[in-house]
């Protein structure tokens, strides 16, 4: 399977020496939708922002699709869409004003954004809302405009950050259905969750982050063995205590 994301010995320490990402290295294929799980504070959402190059990393090396996140950050970008669990966006554009403005970004055709646009606004139903200003739209809909604003320019690889939260339960098994179609495409979806049943119920691969550090990965099946995901993951909690 072709590497889509390649994290080698990534590390980071904030200002006053927190450690936040240590020496973590893990690979994402086409085809994965890859779950990156741990508590609040375990480096999930420092890993995504070096990732997707919002974050500078002190060591280690990240790759997408081939390409270096430090030497060539213009197109990674071209290739990756990233979704922070919460959406900044410019709230006195419409909605279908912010789609066309990201739209002219990754140079999408007018037709081929004409027809992405209209199905994934219906398919989470917000298309009657494009023409409001998003500054009156809900935390949910702004979510979902996100989410249409990533898909414009058919990523081959996703980054979230706890994506179904606050999303109502149909955009949520919408979602799925999504990244279910662009891997079947050869894309690969990358997100952090600390809710284990979507991780168990969605994801082929997943990594258990604690501290900084990783520790477990791999095929889903492999790492819960013959347990549930959530006995797994206690246990991966407790036995690194010390």
């Amino acid at each position: 399977m072709k590497t889509i994301l390649q994290i080698d010995h990534l590390s980071k320490t904030y200002a006053g020496g927190k450690k936040a990402v240590d020496d973590l290295s893990l690979r994402v294929c086409e085809g994965d939708i890859y779950g990156f799980i741990g508590q609040n504070g375990a480096g999930k959402t420092t890993t995504l922002r070096a990732v997707t190059g919002i974050l500078p990393f002190d060591a280690g090396e990240i790759t997408i699709d081939g390409m270096s996140v430090k030497e060539q950050p213009v197109a990674c970008k071209a290739v990756t869409a990233y979704i922070p669990d919460n959406p900044d966006l410019y709230e006195y554009l419409t909605g279908i004003q912010y789609l066309n403005y990201i739209g002219d970004i990754f140079g999408i055709g007018k037709d081929v954004r004409r027809e992405r646009i209209e199905k994934y606004a219906n398919m989470f139903r917000i298309l009657g809302d494009l023409g409001s200003l998003i500054g009156s739209y809900s935390h949910g809909m702004k979510q979902k405009l996100a989410i249409i604003a990533a898909l414009l320019h058919a990523p081959k690889l996703m980054v979230l950050d706890e994506p179904f939260v606050g999303l109502d339960p149909e955009a949520a098994f919408k979602l799925k259905q999504v990244f279910r179609e662009m891997c079947e495409a050869g894309s690969a979806i990358f997100f952090s969750t600390h809710v284990l049943d979507v991780a168990e119920k969605l994801c082929n691969k997943i990594a258990i982050i604690k501290g900084g550090k990783l520790m477990a990965d791999g095929d889903i099946d492999a790492v819960r063995g013959d347990e549930s995901l959530e006995s797994v993951f206690m246990e991966v909690l407790e036995s690194h205590e010390k």
